[in-house]
């Protein structure tokens, strides 16, 4: 969980600073590997720092997680000038927090970010951006999806909870769902493209079929 949200947050950064670049004008291949560029160094700044602290130490898998999602966006903007395969964010609340408040967050921006049990990470990609002459709509996208249950300890994977003596083990889950690009919805006024378009960086709500432990379920993941 850790290294996708490595590759998410790389991946998003060079997408914003590919838009800024293009509206300040600026060329578009300078502006792809500029905008990837900037992603990748500022995270890298931020192992550096961590390189310094006894408590976490530089991570050469946190440098690779941040390389793949500026990599992912550099590629696909080379190759077809649009993103078809995207990195999205989804979240639900866990209850697993509140056992643990002082890890997984006593609030909900700490939750947010240090809850893995609440966060899923989705590759969302749209069939028909794959075929010019295809009726399948362009904004219908096809969301793999990735997270956790009951991980309430960053080291083990098992947690006792002292005050009531039951034990989690954590799980993988996976999963399959629908999405929408924004961007490719067929909207004519050029204003609302622009405020929809960031809604890609969300995974909307939708229906799932989600695996935990060689299970099949069908729900809200």
């Amino acid at each position: 969980m850790d290294k996708l949200g490595h590759s998410y947050t790389a991946y998003k950064l060079s997408t914003l600073n590919y838009a800024a670049w293009r509206w300040a004008r600026m060329p578009r291949k300078k502006a792809v590997f500029l905008s990837g560029g900037i992603a990748w160094t500022y995270q890298l700044s931020v192992e550096i720092l961590d390189g310094f602290s006894a408590q976490w130490g530089f991570s050469w898998a946190d440098l690779t997680a941040n390389t793949a999602g500026a990599g992912l966006f550099i590629g696909q903007q080379l190759g077809w000038d649009e993103q078809r395969f995207q990195l999205k964010f989804g979240y639900k609340p866990s209850p697993y927090a509140e056992i643990r408040p002082n890890t997984l967050g006593s609030n909900f921006p700490e939750r947010l970010l240090k809850d893995y049990n609440a966060q899923s990470y989705w590759l969302c990609v749209a069939p028909g951006t794959f075929f010019k002459e295809s009726k399948f709509p362009k904004w219908i996208q096809v969301g793999f999806g990735y997270s956790i249950d009951a991980k309430l300890n960053g080291d083990l994977n098992t947690y006792t909870d002292l005050n009531t003596g039951k034990t989690y083990f954590a799980r993988q889950e996976y999963a399959i769902s629908l999405d929408i690009d924004w961007s490719q919805l067929p909207i004519k006024k050029p204003w609302l493209r622009k405020v929809l378009k960031p809604l890609n960086a969300i995974k909307i709500p939708f229906p799932s079929v989600f695996w935990r432990n060689g299970v099949c379920y069908f729900g809200m993941f």
